[in-house]
């Protein structure tokens, strides 16, 4: 069974960090595309953040390029996403991906996490 466990999420003031995690199962990790994707209130998906560790690839969106951060640990089979000097406007759902190749696309993601939410607030 193919599980993405994330955690991380929560409230933080403008300009705080948070640090999300999501814990994969039950394919394998290590050649897998992962993904952060977000939904902020009112609006859609959006491609946040992705990694290719097979080959050191990286992507980020231009909204959080220089502010976030992916990394994956493959001994534990779980991708990070270090967000830094958060804005309001991150405000949104925030949800792990996993494409079974290399695909940053969010139409060819083949499994989802569970949703964790993220408050930029004072």
């Amino acid at each position: 069974e193919v599980q993405l466990v994330e955690s991380g999420g929560g409230l933080v003031q403008p300009g705080g960090s948070l640090r999300l995690s999501c814990a994969a199962s039950g394919f394998t990790f290590s050649s897998s595309a992962m993904s952060w994707v977000r939904q902020a209130p009112g609006k859609g998906l959006e491609g946040v953040s992705s990694i290719y560790s097979y080959i050191s690839n990286t992507y980020y969106a231009d909204s959080v390029k220089g502010r976030f951060t992916i990394s994956t640990d493959n001994a534990k089979n779980t991708v990070y996403l270090q967000m830094n000097s958060l804005k309001p406007e991150d405000t949104a759902i925030y949800y792990c991906a996993a494409n079974k190749g290399s695909s940053y696309r969010l139409e060819h993601m083949d499994y989802w996490g569970q949703e964790t939410q993220v408050t930029v607030s004072s």
